[in-house]
C-alpha cells in the first residue's frame, strides 16, 4: 500500500470546498517520523459565520426532505466510504499512526453507522394518545436543528461519522468540527457526503483553533445542539458555554475502564483478549482496558502470562504489514505516559514490559505496571496510552469496589465462568457500558455513552438518533 500522503486538505462550506488562500495554516504530522506531511487551513470568524448561515438554510431544507430520499443519500455514502476505504485508511495510519488493519476497520465500521441510521430514520415514531371521539392528541419526533460536533483524533472517522450519521438522518445540519491533526482522512469521509449528493449547507467542514470555534459556534443562536467527543475539562467548558443559551448537549468524555478478571475465568483464553485490546490504537481509546483487577489466586499467573505476549507486540510504522501498535498520536503523549511509569515505579510498581519511549517519531512501548498502588497517578488519571496497570482483589466485593472508586464511569469489563458473578457485575459495576467476556461494546445498534464525570447521552442506537430530536406535542379538539 502507498506511503504517499495524498490529501487536498480544505474547508467544506455551503458546499464549496475552500483551500488556504489567506487563511492561517496549521501543520499536518506523521507521527511515526515527528515530520510534517501537509499544511492545513484554518477557518476564519467569517468563514464560520458562513458555515452558520449555510447551515441554518440547510436546516430548512434537509428537515423538509422526505425520509426516504434523506436516506439514499445516507447509503450512497456509506457505500462509497467502502468503495473508498483503502485511500481512507492510508489518509488516516498516515496522520494518527495507528496500523492500516486498524485503520481500515475504522473505515468500514463508520460505513455501517451511515448504514443502520439511514435504515433506522424512519423508525423515529411518535405517538397518538387515547382521546374522546372528534379530538385527537399526538406526540411528535422532529428534528433539533443545527448542530455543532466536535470529534477527537483518537477515532477520528468513526467518532465524526457516530454524530453525522444520526444528526442527517433524522433531519438536523451539521457542522463538523474535527481535529487539526487529522484533516486528510476527516475530510475524505465528508467528499463521500458531498458525492452521495448531500444538498449544499446541509453538513460543514471547519478546522481551527478549538477553543475560538467552538466559542464562535455555541454562541450563535443558529446551534441547537452540541455533541462533543473528548477530555472532561473541555467537556465541562463547552457545557458552561452551552448554558448561556440552553443548548442541548451530548457528552462523551473520559473514563479510566476497569477489568475485573476472576479465578473462573479461561484464563488463557482471557489473555490472547486483553493483550491485543489493550494496545490497540497504542491505548488511545476511551474505553481501553487499563486498570486490570485480578482475583489473588491467579493474579501472578496473569501478569506472567500478559508480559509474555506485551513482548510480542511490535511497535512500528502503521503501513508495514509487520506493526503490531503505531505510535502515539503527537508530541504530547510520550512524555506524559513515561511521567506516569516513572511516577508508578518509584512508588512501588513493577515494571513487567515496556516502560521506556521509542527512539524516533511518537513511539512509547507496549507496557504493564504490576502490583501498582492506588497512590499512583496511573491509578487514577487515564494513561490514554499503551500501557496497563495490574493489582489483585480478594472477593467481589472487594473488586466491585476497585472498579467503582474513580469518579469516571465509561466502560468496564469482567472475565468470569459464573452466570451468578456477571449478573451481580452488570448490576453492580458503575458504568454507562459493561463487557463481559467480550469488548464488542461498540455498535451501531446499541447505545455508547457513559456516567459520573465521564459524561451523559448516547450515540449509536435510539438512544442516539433520539439526542438530536425534540419532543412536541399537538392536541386537536
Amino acid at each position: 500500500m502507498t506511503q504517499t500522503y495524498d490529501a487536498d486538505l480544505a474547508l467544506f462550506i455551503n458546499g464549496s470546498w475552500q483551500i488556504g488562500e489567506g487563511r492561517d495554516l496549521f501543520p499536518v504530522v506523521n507521527p511515526a517520523s515527528g515530520e510534517t506531511i501537509a499544511e492545513v487551513p484554518l477557518a476564519s470568524p467569517s468563514d464560520l459565520d458562513a458555515a452558520l448561515h449555510a447551515a441554518d438554510a440547510g436546516f430548512k431544507l434537509w428537515k423538509a426532505t422526505p425520509v426516504d430520499q434523506r436516506a439514499a443519500v445516507l447509503k450512497k455514502a456509506a457505500a462509497l466510504i467502502r468503495e473508498r476505504a483503502d485511500a481512507i485508511a492510508t489518509l488516516l495510519t498516515l496522520e494518527q499512526g495507528k496500523v492500516i488493519a486498524e485503520a481500515r476497520a475504522e473505515v468500514l465500521s463508520s460505513a455501517q453507522i451511515f448504514d443502520w441510521c439511514a435504515e433506522e430514520a424512519s423508525r423515529t415514531y411518535g405517538r397518538v394518545l387515547v382521546r374522546p371521539s372528534g379530538q385527537r392528541s399526538m406526540v411528535l419526533k422532529q428534528p433539533v436543528g443545527p448542530v455543532a460536533a466536535f470529534s477527537p483524533w483518537n477515532f477520528p472517522v468513526y467518532l465524526m461519522a457516530k454524530k453525522l450519521a444520526p444528526a442527517l438522518a433524522v433531519g438536523c445540519s451539521v457542522i463538523a468540527k474535527p481535529p487539526e491533526e487529522t484533516p486528510g482522512c476527516t475530510g475524505a469521509l465528508m467528499r463521500c457526503l458531498a458525492d452521495a449528493g448531500l444538498p449544499a449547507g446541509v453538513a460543514q467542514l471547519v478546522h481551527g483553533v478549538p477553543d475560538a470555534v467552538s466559542r464562535h459556534l455555541i454562541a450563535s443562536p443558529v446551534i441547537r445542539k452540541v455533541s462533543f467527543t473528548g477530555s472532561i475539562p473541555v467537556g465541562k467548558h463547552l457545557m458552561r458555554l452551552s448554558a448561556d443559551s440552553l443548548k442541548r448537549v451530548t457528552m462523551e468524555l473520559g473514563g479510566h475502564a476497569p477489568v475485573l478478571v476472576f479465578e473462573d475465568c479461561d484464563l488463557e483464553k482471557t489473555l490472547d483478549l486483553v493483550v491485543p485490546q489493550k494496545f490497540r490504537n497504542a491505548g488511545q481509546v476511551c474505553v481501553s482496558p487499563t486498570r486490570f483487577y485480578v482475583q489473588e489466586s491467579i493474579y501472578q499467573r496473569f501478569v506472567d502470562g500478559f508480559a509474555a505476549r506485551t513482548h510480542g507486540v511490535t511497535p512500528g510504522f502503521g503501513l508495514d504489514v509487520d506493526s503490531k501498535m503505531g505510535p502515539l498520536a503527537n508530541v504530547r503523549r510520550p512524555a506524559a505516559i513515561e511521567a506516569l511509569v516513572e511516577d508508578a515505579a518509584a512508588k512501588g510498581a513493577r515494571v513487567m514490559a515496556g516502560g521506556k519511549r521509542g527512539n524516533a517519531g511518537f513511539f512509547f512501548q507496549p507496557t504493564l505496571l504490576a502490583d501498582v498502588p492506588d497512590s499512583a497517578d496511573i491509578m487514577n488519571n487515564e494513561p490514554f496510552g499503551p500501557v496497563a496497570v495490574a493489582a489483585p482483589f480478594s472477593d467481589l466485593e472487594d473488586a466491585l469496589g476497585k472498579a467503582n472508586r474513580l469518579p469516571f464511569g465509561l466502560a468496564a469489563f469482567a472475565f468470569t465462568e459464573s452466570l451468578r458473578t456477571a449478573n451481580l457485575l452488570g448490576d453492580g459495576i458503575e458504568s454507562g457500558m459493561v463487557g463481559i467476556n467480550t469488548f464488542a461494546i461498540s455498535t451501531a445498534d446499541a447505545p455508547f455513552g457513559g456516567v459520573k464525570d465521564s459524561g451523559f447521552g448516547s450515540e449509536g442506537g435510539p438512544e442516539g438518533m433520539d439526542s438530536y430530536l425534540v419532543t412536541k406535542a399537538v392536541h386537536q379538539a
